[in-house]
């Protein structure tokens, strides 16, 4: 949990291998964590322009649109996760409910 560190070992490994998708995800995911919306967004990004099926990024960046309070982009990335696995994975399962987690809330 020490995100800092995580940013700065990830961006080092980032430099070495660019087209690494997990690890866009991975400095996206500590972004996330530090409270950084907008870098975090720059490298889910990152990591699905790399690899569009990207399970663990489709789970983040919508995970990441629901604290930004953005229920349509989240549904967009739950759509796309449950095409690449459509009989169930843990991406989509966990997306799937911290979405209806959300909803709940706004009621």
């Amino acid at each position: 949990r020490n995100w800092d560190a995580a940013i700065k070992s990830l961006t080092a490994a980032a430099q070495r291998e660019p087209r690494n998708a997990d690890v866009q995800n991975l400095l996206g995911y500590a972004y996330r964590n530090t409270g950084q919306t907008e870098s975090a967004f720059k490298h889910y990004q990152r990591a699905l322009h790399i690899d569009p099926r990207h399970l663990g990024a489709h789970e983040y960046i919508g995970e990441a649109y629901l604290m930004a309070n953005d229920l349509a982009k989240a549904e967009e990335h739950l759509a796309a996760l449950k095409r690449f696995c459509p009989s169930a994975c843990v991406e989509r399962d966990d997306l799937s409910n911290k979405i209806a987690a959300y909803r709940a809330r706004a009621k």
